[in-house]
């Protein structure tokens, strides 16, 4: 079989990238060992939330804020074109403290968002459980954002891929790749594990946590991404129900019709997608500290995923070093929603055009070299 461009990873990333390159009409194959979303992607939260990971300006700030800025008309269109609707809402989001030390740490990142130019605004306690009555009655400051938002992130994934697939894009599952075909410094396919062989013109890696195996079949150096455990649950909605989103105590609460997802652990633990008592307990104690309501909340579902993540907890992205057709889309960390469909478009326009665009470069894979 033969494909101009292979893509190894069915995940925001990887959908993402098919998903534009098959609006330009570029042949491209999708390669995904299991589902479609089911790793990362699928596990995720769906946080819109851009001020967390930020601590100012700067490259990532623009990156990420971008990304969001992308996504209302997207999914407006991915809607039309699929039918499919991935629960987008801007619920807005309060990133809350209980001890009063604490405030003035708050403080200090409130004052260094706002060059970001989002709408924010300072609360107190009181003011904060105006917006949401449930929360403790020991939050005594709160930054409200009121476009931060959520969106069902495997819709969101699912409803790429099935765009991708309506423009001509293939979209393999249960394919497992286990070795790439090169001459000197250029791919010219992939083999499967049924042994198939996928000849291509150019190939991108956007593995999630997993990129690293890729790159070694390349004999490339140790990639600087690993796995970050993040453990969640969900739990029924309380009456009246959370509205927005929680931030605090090092987690997150999100809202939904009839539950609330808590979110989420950092662990390191290799691969091990296993769910743990002491995670879940954390989870739901934490959530309970919050809003004490939820200690009557049952508990609805548990799971796992495994962050990208590397040193700097910024993304992999542009061409390999020492290849000549080899993309690296991979390292998002906890942003591969909010900024997975920014990168599949800059990731497609590089495969397009051979140019990087501004906004992508500081991300290249040079930033290690070293």
């Amino acid at each position: 079989m033969e494909t101009d461009i292979v893509i190894i990873g069915g995940g925001v990333v990887g959908c993402a990238i098919a998903y534009y390159l098959s609006r330009a009409g570029v042949s491209a194959t999708v390669v995904e060992r299991g589902e479609i979303g089911a790793q990362a992607s699928g596990a995720a939260a769906g946080l819109l939330a851009p001020l967390g990971p930020l601590s100012g300006p700067g490259p990532l700030a623009d990156f990420l804020l971008a990304g969001c800025a992308l996504l209302p008309e997207l999914v407006e269109t991915l809607t039309e074109e699929t039918g499919l609707h991935m629960g987008y809402q801007q619920t807005g989001a309060l990133r809350t403290v209980r001890d009063p030390k604490r405030v003035a740490r708050l403080k200090k990142r409130w004052e260094a968002w706002k060059p970001l130019g989002l709408p924010m605004h300072w609360l107190s306690g009181d003011e904060a459980r105006q917006l949401e009555p449930l929360l403790s009655p020991d939050v005594c400051a709160a930054v409200y954002a009121p476009t931060e938002g959520q969106i069902q992130a495997r819709q969101f994934v699912l409803a790429l891929a099935q765009a991708a697939r309506q423009r001509g894009a293939i979209v393999r599952t249960q394919t497992e790749i286990v070795a790439l075909e090169r001459s000197a410094t250029r791919v010219t396919g992939v083999r499967t594990a049924e042994g198939e062989r996928l000849s291509c013109q150019q190939l991108v890696i956007a593995a999630g946590a997993w990129t690293a195996h890729a790159t070694a079949w390349l004999s490339f150096p140790e990639l600087p991404i690993r796995p970050l455990r993040g453990q969640l649950l969900s739990l029924q909605q309380p009456a009246p129900s959370l509205q927005r989103i929680i931030f605090g105590e090092a987690a997150y609460l999100v809202p939904g019709d009839e539950r609330i997802i808590v979110g989420a652990t950092r662990e390191e633990a290799g691969f091990a997608l296993a769910v743990t008592e002491e995670g879940t307990t954390w989870l739901r104690t934490t959530a309970q500290r919050l809003l004490p309501v939820l200690a009557h909340s049952e508990m609805l579902a548990t799971w796992a995923g495994l962050r990208p993540k590397t040193p700097d907890n910024q993304p992999l992205l542009g061409p390999l070093p020492g290849w000549e057709n080899v993309v690296m889309a991979a390292g998002h960390n906890s942003v591969g929603i909010m900024t997975g469909a920014l990168t599949g478009r800059s990731i497609a326009d590089l495969l397009l055009t051979g140019q990087l665009a501004p906004i992508t470069r500081p991300f290249s894979l040079e930033r290690f070299s070293s």
